[in-house]
């Protein structure tokens, strides 16, 4: 019997979210939310090489490269340590990470990169985990990292870890508006908080209701009506981003007023993202944002697309 040779270079590509619906409950106790999470897979990605090395070591590359900390707080770092701890390995892999999502944009850029590396490394390593076990691994690391490795369209519960995949029924386009600088997800969640209790509607779970997916908002996406699902869609993350960060009022009228479908805050912000009716128009919508000079930059693409994927074996 022939033993196939270990390949010396995984490539694993990974797709950026967009939360459709981002419906946050009340504080918790633990000081998490409840969350009905509405990831959606867009084909703007990163891609993660695994090579073996001498230790464990992070290389990056692309827009913003600077930002993605190389230590081992970054989530491809973590996520080689766990998937090694867990087949009782050492961590030896050299990961160089090629960005095109932006960094702390709300798209979940580090936690793709955390569910790429499990699958490059698991790979490389021939340690053949199965799916269901990189899904708890993917949660161990975050509460995004699971959606990163499933991909597709898929509703988060909990903390947007527990995951029920959803049709979708055809390509949606989109284009995404990138800010100068990040927000810090847990900072735009306390905003969110203090927001409630300023409002006076309290913050925590005895005075939020639980939240529940919009039922005309996953018809839309089922049917793969881009119009019904602009006008469905919502993030409850969006009035304390733009508390934080006033400027994306502008970003978001100027999609709007070039053409966009409909118009949200990415998760926890700062880039904003527009739905648009096809392609032609999301060029359109694109220019007019690059124009405008209310972003840093300007990204066109579609989805949904698969999860965390071999692209390349050498």
């Amino acid at each position: 019997m022939t033993v196939p040779t270990p390949p010396q270079s995984v490539t694993v590509r990974v797709p950026a979210k967009v939360n459709v619906q981002l419906g946050v409950g009340g504080r918790r106790a633990d000081g998490f939310h409840d969350l009905a999470n509405v990831f959606f897979a867009v084909a703007l990605g990163d891609e993660v090489t695994a090579t073996p090395a001498d230790t464990l070591r992070i290389t990056v590359s692309g827009p913003d490269a600077d930002q993605v900390p190389l230590d081992g707080s970054n989530l491809a770092a973590r996520a080689a340590r766990l998937l090694a701890r867990r087949h009782g390995r050492r961590p030896d892999v050299h990961l160089h990470i090629a960005k095109e999502i932006p960094v702390a944009g709300g798209m979940a850029g580090g936690s793709a990169d955390g569910a790429a590396a499990l699958v490059a490394c698991d790979a490389l390593w021939g340690t053949a985990t199965p799916f269901g076990t990189l899904l708890e691994l993917a949660a161990e690391l975050g509460s995004d990292v699971p959606f990163a490795l499933l991909g597709g369209v898929a509703l988060g519960r909990g903390r947007g870890e527990i995951l029920e995949p959803l049709p979708a029924g055809g390509t949606f386009h989109w284009v995404f508006a990138v800010a100068d600088g990040g927000l810090s997800t847990p900072a735009v969640f306390r905003e969110c908080d203090r927001l409630r209790d300023e409002a006076g509607t309290g913050s925590d779970t005895a005075a939020v209701p639980d939240p529940q997916p919009d039922p005309a908002l996953l018809d839309a996406l089922a049917a793969g009506d881009p119009v019904a699902l602009a006008a469905a869609l919502g993030n409850d993350l969006q009035p304390a981003a733009l508390s934080l960060r006033p400027a994306l009022a502008d970003t978001l009228r100027a999609g709007a007023d070039g053409g966009a479908l409909g118009t949200l805050v990415s998760g926890s912000g700062p880039t904003c993202a527009f739905l648009t009716k096809d392609a032609e128009s999301a060029a359109t919508v694109a220019a007019a944002l690059t124009a405008s000079g209310t972003c840093r930059s300007v990204r066109v693409t579609h989805g949904p697309v698969p999860g965390a994927t071999v692209t390349g074996r050498r």
